[in-house]
């Protein structure tokens, strides 16, 4: 997850597939934490390493999300 944050310099055609990218790359994180939480002895740093980790992606994933979403005045 190297990507930079700067979203401004972005078009919407690369956001959206960086989104599917990150979205994907969220979910492979959520499964390899289920599976070290499965096993009795899991190394709790890499544990809390992929929870950091996929914490960052989640508001990566929130940021491309609003920037993506026109806002409407209702």
């Amino acid at each position: 997850m190297n990507a930079p944050t700067d979203l401004s310099m972005k078009t919407d055609d690369v956001l959206r597939v960086e989104l599917e990218v990150f979205r994907r790359e969220h979910r492979d994180l959520d499964e390899a934490i289920t599976a070290l939480t499965e096993r009795t002895t899991a190394d709790q740093l890499t544990l809390q390493r992929l929870k950091k980790r996929k914490l960052r992606l989640k508001d990566l994933i929130s940021m491309i999300e609003d920037r993506l979403t026109p806002d409407i005045i209702a």
